[in-house]
């Protein structure tokens, strides 16, 4: 055992508190540096017995999620003594009631409210994880703090993962890519955000995150000068106006690099935008909007300007509270370069997000838009009644969406998610007037309800007393807000008939002598492919559960005992097999093995992401499906891993001899003489490949072909795209997930 040098360690956590006092963002008081002080002393008293999994005292990762908390969310005083107690309450036998004693309710709260929630018993219909996500997110109802406060921890715990087995790496990181990352965007943590992409994918896509850093590493050199060239040029200019600045050029994030490839299908080498450049000015703020505009003239004299890709979000901020002018130049060597101009103000909260948005907003009248989505945000939390999972879906959505900016009939502007339709534009004016709407008018044309809107479109809502939601407006909608407000309405509906509906189906199971429990109620729902309880007895009161499908059910329902014990004896271990290391294998021997025992179990291949034989996979646990296989970069894979951790099971291939799979190529080239009767004869001489289906086109000079092929492996496939690729006139050779 490693020997621990107490007086060295006990220097050293000395050593970071006083670094965390000297980076904090807010100026401390006396009063405040007591505060952190006494947190920081019981923090240390409190965990001085524990260790991580890496072997340092436990107490440095409350500081570090304070340093966080100080330095890069800018939180005072407050907050950072409750970051250096977020573990304390969980980890030792001081309760909320004693911090309270010790502190004050405010402290007591945000540490409340960061005490982790303990983990429930997993339910087959219940995604946990989607639970803890909603719970984390009720928080929000009391303080916004305790998110930023997560947000640190998350981002440190992500930073010292590496003694961690591997399963639960994939886990935590997904989870992180699925919720938290879109969360730190959403309160406008940029470089948070950033972070946990970042460190999300390293987790995730290890091979492709580790390529993807060498070859920012190689190209470093020339990326570095062509920043100079740009930066030489427009000093001068920026000089002769008299403008004070600072140029600096910006890496894309790993992460904005891989979803760029995966998007458009491209290498690295083919993504372009990889930096941008950003320009920080000093102004006051009656000349900032005066000063980015001028700054924009600057930069179009010198570089040709892409008018489609202009963003003012200076006239009209996004709702994070994010401010810029973003342009985009045909810059030296015919590259595409995008330019940011901010002031400082604007710097500071595009990287602090949340808090220093608050701290210069002190004193305005307005609500800012972040305000405004924090409250929309409480107000679906409190009315939702979907299930968890769907609930975390549409809140997932609603993170990460771009925004439009459209006006009431008298002029105002108001934001809305992209992809918003004019019923949602009715229940963001208020909910009493989205429910009463007849009709919508769209820059003065009548037009249906379910109509996208478009930046600048101005909208009117027409009203009636006597009108009702139906089921089909949940299609007309997209925001969470709309959603929430149309279930409730139709939720109100059917729990009555629901009620009415139970009493029916106890009589009715009565007759079958079956008795109603939640057990059975569990069963139904999953016999009758629903999602709630809420779902069965609604359908039985209005009639579309009938007796014979309850009378199919209680005869399934025997027979289910005798189909368990079946299946337990189909499973075998491939480790007790006596022929599994024979050379020839025969032919029905399944190709994938299961967990850490390699069980051999039944399974389907999922049609997202449809794996062959070679592609890194793992098994998830379906209610109705049994195991489906997906591939590990499946689009779905995150979600799945975040949401329901619990059913996910290893899964690998142990031989790919014996089965042949379809795997769909996209051919795109030069359409050039013969390039068809090549094609097919590349495919053809090579071995072990058959082909299913051809299907080419021509236009204007441009090639397009798809063609399903029947391979063994994707060893086998691989190669064959290799020989495709050298056919001369062929540009590009993809495979393609879905059917």
């Amino acid at each position: 055992m490693v020997e621990i040098d107490i007086e060295k360690e006990n220097k050293a956590i000395a050593k970071e508190y006083k670094e965390l006092l000297r980076i904090s963002y807010q100026t401390l008081t006396a009063e405040d540096k007591k505060l952190i002080r006494k947190a920081f002393d019981l923090a240390v008293d409190a965990h001085q017995e524990q260790r991580r999994k890496s072997g340092e005292a436990y107490v440095f990762h409350p500081i570090a999620v304070a340093k966080i908390v100080a330095s890069e969310i800018g939180l005072g005083a407050t907050g950072i003594a409750a970051a250096l107690m977020h573990d304390v309450v969980e980890d030792t036998d001081i309760a909320v009631a004693d911090i309270e004693k010790m502190f004050n309710p405010k402290v007591a709260q945000l540490v409340e409210g960061l005490t982790k929630i303990s983990q429930v018993q997993k339910d087959l219909n219940v995604s946990m994880q989607a639970e803890n996500f909603r719970k984390m997110l009720l928080t929000l109802n009391d303080d916004v703090r305790v998110i930023l406060i997560k947000l640190a921890d998350r981002l440190h715990n992500m930073q010292t993962m590496d003694s961690m087995p591997e399963h639960k790496q994939v886990k935590i990181a997904s989870e992180t890519l699925y919720i938290y990352a879109p969360l730190a965007h959403r309160l406008g943590l940029y470089n948070i955000k950033t972070k946990l992409e970042d460190l999300g994918l390293k987790y995730t896509e290890p091979k492709i995150y580790n390529d993807i850093v060498s070859k920012i590493k190689e190209t470093k050199e020339e990326q570095d000068a062509y920043i100079n060239t740009i930066s030489e040029v427009l000093k001068k200019s920026l000089d002769e106006e008299n403008v004070e600045y600072i140029i600096k050029g910006r890496p894309k994030s790993i992460y904005s690099i891989r979803r760029k490839m995966k998007a458009q299908n491209v290498s690295f080498d083919e993504v372009y935008d990889k930096f941008a450049l950003r320009i920080v000015y000093k102004s006051n703020l009656h000349d900032e909007k005066f000063i980015a505009w001028k700054i924009y003239s600057i930069v179009t004299d010198h570089y040709r300007p892409s008018p489609s890709r202009l963003r003012d979000w200076i006239s009209s901020p996004k709702s994070t509270g994010y401010e810029a002018l973003h342009i985009t130049v045909m810059g030296p060597k015919g590259r595409w370069v995008e330019i940011q101009v901010r002031s400082e103000r604007m710097d500071e909260i595009a990287e602090k997000g949340y808090a220093a948005h608050y701290k210069y907003k002190q004193g305005a009248t307005e609500e800012s838009g972040l305000d405004v989505w924090l409250n929309l945000l409480k107000e679906a939390l409190e009315n939702s009644e979907t299930n968890a999972v769907d609930f975390v879906e549409d809140f997932k959505m609603n993170l990460y969406a771009k925004e439009i900016f459209v006006f009431t009939p008298k002029g105002e502007i108001k934001s809305l998610p992209k992809g918003a339709t004019s019923l949602d534009f009715a229940f963001s004016i208020h909910s009493e007037i989205g429910i009463r709407t007849r009709g919508t008018r769209v820059n003065g044309r009548l037009v249906p309800l379910n109509t996208e809107l478009k930046s600048g479109d101005q909208i009117e809502i027409i009203t009636s007393q006597n009108q009702k939601p139906t089921s089909s407006w949940l299609d007309y909608v997209t925001t969470s807000r709309a959603k929430n407000k149309i279930r409730n309405v139709l939720n109100e509906n059917t729990k009555k008939m629901a009620e009415d509906g139970k009493e029916l189906l106890t009589r009715k199971l009565k007759q079958l002598k079956i008795t109603l429990s939640e057990q059975v109620v569990n069963e139904l729902v999953n016999y009758f492919k629903l999602k709630t309880s809420l779902d069965l007895f609604y359908r039985v009161g209005i009639g579309s559960i009938e007796n014979q499908q309850l009378k199919d059910f209680a005869a399934q329902k025997s027979n289910t005992l005798m189909n368990f014990f079946k299946s337990k004896i189909k499973r075998t271990h491939t480790t007790a097999d006596p022929d599994i290391h024979k050379p020839v294998i025969s032919s029905n021997f399944d190709m994938l093995v299961f967990g850490a025992d390699q069980d051999r179990l039944d399974y389907k291949l999922s049609t997202c992401c449809n794996p062959i034989p070679g592609d890194e996979v793992f098994g998830f646990v379906t209610i109705n499906e049994g195991i489906k296989v997906h591939k590990k970069d499946c689009p779905n894979a995150i979600s799945l891993q975040s949401n329901y951790a619990y059913r996910i099971i290893l899964a690998r291939w142990i031989d790919s001899t014996q089965q042949e799979f379809k795997a769909i190529l996209h051919i795109t080239g030069m359409d050039t003489l013969g390039l068809t009767n090549e094609l097919t004869k590349v495919i053809s001489n090579n071995m072990h490949v058959n082909i299913q289906s051809i299907s080419l086109s021509g236009d204007a000079g441009i090639f397009n072909g798809q063609v399903t092929v029947i391979v063994q492996n994707n060893i086998i496939l691989k190669k064959l795209i290799d020989n495709i690729k050298k056919i001369d006139g062929v540009d590009k050779v993809t495979r393609v997930n879905k059917n």
